[in-house]
């Protein structure tokens, strides 16, 4: 068989063509206007030396201060004479062969034909090769090609006038440029390396105001300048590379852009995509509305293969026009900053579809039928390819039980997230078979929005407090995600004058649920934030959730090229989604477990966030309520794939039989012994040093609702960690877990230790509910420096309780993620904790593409 890693030359096919003629009409090539060729080709050379000649003189006129706001080329216009008759545009257009490809001369923009006017085209030409340009109008007069023709015919005959550009020759927009007063304009300049200080030279000489805001294209820089027409006079004769100008829209967002100029960005940022190629490489997978697979920014990471459905409507259209910018978001993140750079774009993980929800006219999903309809979805990508996939679910609904407690919908994600077969009789949900810890599977879903009648009545933020988050969120595997919102920007739009954002910067999103009202046994949701959006409010209480400048751009499915906006917790649950699928390809090992305890392990809460926080500093039920509101805060990129050398992670995946014979008897828990900094935090003693643990399992969720109500009956089993204290032995802390776990086993209040002290953020009483256990340590680097001992403990659940033979001597694993974080830059965390764990950082840390 061939070498896989070899490469081989394109095929040459040979022998598999004939000629046949081509019969043209007669009366020569219709592109070309008939011309008298010695007359035509004066007049046009004469008129461009003209033009020339008065652009140099009235370059000398201007009272520009600055040498060096002198031009470095001169811009011509290019009437055409007839309407029928085109401009050869690709001959306008010209470099130099140098290694550093330098214009000679370039097209800046083109007026099209419209009623009896003809084609008109700006051209830059640069001083230094005027001549040249000069000598394609010469040798139209002097000089035939072989078939007899004058050279440069289709360019000269074409052309009826050139003159020298003035700046109503530049302007772009439909309407006559206001020539009164002060006004915004639109500058687009060709891209250089110092066009947007030659832009703000100019604009100091003439005291107008430049925008801070700019947009960099692939080709062109625009700016926003507030100045007088007559100031702007001067442009074309100064060394600004003015290509183009128009009246500034009211445009807040790129959704605010026409069409024509939106699909000009969108095919920019396709041509420089470079999706994975890697058929394994990780997916993201929406359960949703479907996908525009033929959208231009999508197609090169959702094959056909990938697009599935279970409602019957075709997966590869989306009337409903959700699950593609959810796809967008789960791909690229947010457009905004893509759109505006010209850099080029590596992607490493994929997308794949289910439609999930019907289309509008069809019928509607049986709610009882939702987690049957979940596996099924599950079920045909994993039957279609082989990869690691993050299963992305922005679709929620009204649970049929109290806040918090299971649903057959979720706890049908619960099972499959742990690797579980579903089937449904009647209203009993059946699992087929013990967890297969091999197939399990990450979920990421919504935790639902707020609707606008709720923060009509209740207000900012008690309306998000008192709605609880919605099915299946509350499922105990999943990784529900919520929104917070950094966008407070005011609509310049004047039909919004007065209105105002309702949530300030770096606080819970208006659109965002929560568990404030779920039960003390119930799981702490959302666990992260991602950017879900603001709304606007008039004051006197209306309110508009939808505005672009408050959402996030995204891919839309109204057509292929098509840019829209997304907002609330759907689009935070596919940005978490993307970020999982990112951490998949960064380290292909880590278990469905691990990604979900590291994005958590991650998030950071934000100024806003923690002001909340700390104001609830003494006590740790109200930080647990304010925990059921943001989560752990907002997980970064850079935060979830690296550790710094102040801020060090370390990441365990372990598995145990933790439960022996019939009677599922806790038996063992695990010891780790932690490859501890201590002489490192010895050398800063007072320093502050942050300590985070983050313990993630799957449990396998009852069938019965009977016992939901009840402690120990809807988990399988449950993990608990305690950290060895400072001053405490080994022997101690053995002593102590065992204490506790039997104190957890008889369901009794657990006692508060000398070894449980306030350094703890929330506690072991708030901290374990649900199967993902995360708790901060503060305090000084000598205090922590002798706590290298971390114990896992198990709890029984309805294992236990059902007396399960199946269930009987099972290994059950799980993730454990620690980190250690000082804002002593100057100290490194990360070198003695890697030396002590002998880590091997190349082999044991993949960069995606190797």
């Amino acid at each position: 068989m061939p070498d896989p890693s070899a490469t081989f030359p394109h095929i040459w096919v040979r022998d598999r063509a004939q000629t046949e003629e081509l019969h043209r009409r007669g009366g020569g090539d219709r592109t070309i206007r008939p011309v008298e060729r010695r007359a035509h080709g004066k007049a046009r050379l004469g008129e461009l030396r003209q033009a020339l000649d008065e652009f140099d003189r009235l370059r000398d006129e201007q009272e520009l201060t600055l040498d060096e706001l002198r031009a470095l080329g001169v811009v011509l216009v290019l009437e055409g004479a007839e309407t029928a008759y085109r401009l050869k545009l690709d001959a306008l257009e010209q470099f130099t062969t140098h290694k550093k490809r330098l214009p000679r001369w370039l097209l800046l923009s083109v007026a099209p034909s419209e009623d009896e006017r003809p084609e008109r085209a700006q051209v830059w030409v640069s001083d230094t090769y005027r001549a040249q340009f000069l000598k394609r109008f010469e040798d139209y007069l002097d000089t035939d090609t072989k078939k007899g023709n004058p050279k440069n015919q289709e360019l000269v005959a074409n052309i009826g006038r050139i003159r020298r550009a003035v700046l109503d020759d530049l302007w772009q927009s439909s309407e006559r440029p206001p020539i009164h007063g002060k006004h915004w304009w639109e500058l687009w300049l060709r891209r250089t390396d110092d066009a947007a200080e030659r832009v703000r030279r100019y604009a100091e000489v003439i005291g107008a105001p430049l925008a801070v805001r700019s947009l960099e294209l692939s080709d062109r820089l625009v700016v926003w300048i507030q100045a007088r027409w007559d100031d702007l006079q001067a442009l074309p004769f100064t060394d600004v590379p003015l290509a183009e100008i128009r009246r500034p829209e009211f445009v807040d967002t790129i959704d605010d852009l026409p069409d024509d100029e939106q699909d000009d960005l969108t095919t920019d940022l396709v041509s420089r995509i470079q999706p994975t190629s890697d058929p394994t490489a990780p997916a993201v997978c929406h359960l949703d509305t479907g996908v525009r697979h033929t959208h231009a920014l999508l197609a090169g990471s959702l094959n056909p293969t990938d697009v599935h459905s279970v409602v019957g409507s075709p997966g590869g259209s989306d009337p409903e026009n959700h699950g593609t910018p959810m796809a967008g978001l789960a791909l690229y993140g947010s457009l905004d900053d893509l759109l505006l750079t010209t850099k080029p774009i590596a992607l490493h993980h994929r997308l794949e579809s289910v439609k999930f929800l019907p289309d509008p006219g069809r019928p509607q999903t049986d709610p009882l039928a939702y987690g049957l309809i979940t596996a099924d979805a599950v079920a045909q990508p994993e039957a279609t390819a082989r990869r690691r996939r993050v299963f992305c679910m922005p679709v929620t609904t009204t649970p049929d039980r109290g806040a918090g407690e299971p649903t057959l919908w979720s706890a049908s994600v619960d099972a499959l997230a742990a690797g579980v077969d579903i089937t449904l009789a009647g209203n009993q949900l059946q699992l087929l078979g013990a967890p297969d810890r091999k197939a399990s599977r990450l979920f990421v879903v919504s935790a639902g929005n707020v609707e606008a009648q709720d923060l009509k009545t209740a207000g900012y933020p008690d309306a998000c407090d008192l709605a609880p988050v919605e099915d299946p969120a509350q499922a105990w595997n999943v990784l529900t995600v919520g929104a917070h919102t950094e966008l407070t920007d005011r609509p310049v739009d004047p039909t919004f004058a007065g209105w105002s954002p309702v949530a300030p910067e770096g606080d819970i999103s208006p659109h965002s649920r929560t568990a404030g009202l779920f039960g003390s046994m119930w799981p702490n949701k959302p666990e992260i934030c991602m950017e879900g959006g603001n709304v606007l409010t008039d004051g006197a209480g209306d309110y508009d959730g939808s505005h672009p400048l408050l959402s996030i751009r995204t891919t839309d499915a109204r057509h292929d090229l098509a840019l829209g906006s997304a907002n609330a917790t759907s689009a935070a649950t596919a940005q978490a989604a993307r970020l999982a699928a990112l951490a998949q390809a960064r380290y292909p090992s880590y278990w469905p477990e691990t990604i979900r305890a590291l994005l958590v392990h991650a998030a950071q809460w934000t100024p806003a966030m923690r002001a909340h926080l700390d104001g609830a500093k003494s006590a740790k039920t109200q930080r647990r309520a304010l925990l059921r509101r943001y989560g752990w805060g907002v997980p970064t990129e850079d935060a979830v794939l690296t550790s710094a050398a102040n801020a060090a992670t370390l990441v365990i995946q372990d598995e145990f039989v933790p439960f022996d014979g019939n009677e599922h008897k806790a038996r063992r828990f695990r010891l780790h012994r932690l490859p501890w900094p201590a002489a490192a935090l010895r050398e800063i003693p007072a320093a502050e040093v942050v300590l985070r643990i983050t313990l993630s399992y799957f449990i396998e969720p009852a069938a019965s609702r009977r016992g939901w109500r009840q402690r120990y009956t809807y988990a399988s089993h449950g993990l608990r960690f305690e950290l060895q204290a400072p001053a405490e032995t080994t022997n101690a802390l053995l002593r102590r877990v065992n204490q506790e776990a039997e104190q957890e086993e008889d369901d009794s209040p657990p006692s508060r230790s000398s070894a449980e002290t306030d350094r703890w953020f929330i506690g072991k009483n708030q901290r374990n509910g649900g199967s993902l256990h995360q708790d901060l340590w503060e305090g000084t680097a000598e205090e922590l420096a002798a706590c290298d001992a971390l114990a896992v403990y198990p709890v029984g659940g309805w294992w236990k309780n059902n007396k399960r033979k199946d269930r009987a001597n099972r290994t059950i694993r799980y993730a454990l993620i620690v980190s250690l974080k000082t804002d002593e830059q100057s100290i490194d965390l990360y070198t003695p904790i890697a030396a002590q764990a002998e880590i091997a950082t190349a082999a044991t840390i993949q960069t995606p593409g190797t």
